[in-house]
């Protein structure tokens, strides 16, 4: 965890409503989606393959897409998160097509429904699995582990949170500080800590040095966050790519 780097964006609530269509069969609700996404099967992460929905400008949040209004709750920019993952699959409402999205705030399964003709979506390979119990991190690519490193997690009195993640920011960093060369931030906050060094008490997976490296990977000594070497991350972030990292699927068992 560390401290906020940005401030936070002010979000404003819209009173008007959204009005939902009830489509007659999938078939017409698929149509709808499909003069946004084409022939693209897009849906929520799966073993082999995940989607990304890039955020190029201020766009609406809708929750509770089976309502028969639906209200626009929050507004995300891209000071929020460059890049979010898409969680589900697509919905018809007030004839336009909307994403399910996994959002960078608590809690830490937040979701919402974003306009897809507002976003950006590209098709990723990677997927990343953390296990507290075995304290590892494993990367896939196309469903096949790539490689498997040793970390250190949260602590029993501060535990790393566990669920369906993604990444939010790639941000280098001093390779001799305590959070190593590399973070890389994640849409999960600690279930115990709600502020910690300055911030909301988000998590992360992030490099070590410092005095970081007074706890051994295996171990479990962290206030909630993932800590591998910096080689290791240096090798994931070469790997995977600094700019396709945000919105890759991290899932903490």
């Amino acid at each position: 965890m560390w401290s906020s780097r940005r401030t936070l964006l002010v979000v404003c609530f819209l009173v008007a409503a959204v009005t939902f269509v009830r489509v007659g069969s999938a078939q017409a609700a698929e149509s709808v989606c499909a003069r946004v996404l084409g022939r693209a099967h897009v849906g929520g992460p799966t073993n082999t393959a995940a989607w990304r929905a890039g955020i190029e400008a201020r766009t609406a949040v809708v929750d509770r897409p089976s309502a028969k209004k639906l209200r626009v709750s929050r507004w995300l920019a891209p000071a929020d998160a460059p890049w979010l993952l898409v969680i589900g699959r697509p919905r018809v409402a007030d004839h336009r097509c909307w994403l399910a999205v996994r959002l960078p705030w608590r809690p830490n399964d937040a979701a919402g429904w974003v306009n897809a003709n507002n976003v950006v979506l590209t098709r990723s390979r990677w997927r990343i699995e953390v296990s507290t119990a075995r304290r590892t991190l494993t990367l896939f690519s196309s469903g096949s582990p790539v490689r498997t490193l040793s970390v250190v997690v949260g602590k029993p009195s501060t535990p790393t949170p566990v669920g369906l993640f993604a990444i939010v920011w790639a941000i280098p960093w001093n390779p001799n500080d305590f959070l190593g060369s590399w973070v890389l931030e994640l849409t999960a906050h600690s279930d115990v800590l709600q502020q910690f060094d300055g911030g909301d008490g988000t998590v992360g997976i992030h490099g070590r040095g410092g005095t970081s490296l007074l706890d051994p990977l295996g171990s479990a000594r962290s206030h909630g966050c993932i800590r591998v070497s910096n080689d290791s991350i240096d090798w994931l972030v070469q790997t995977i790519g600094a700019n396709q990292l945000p919105g890759t699927p991290v899932e903490v068992s």
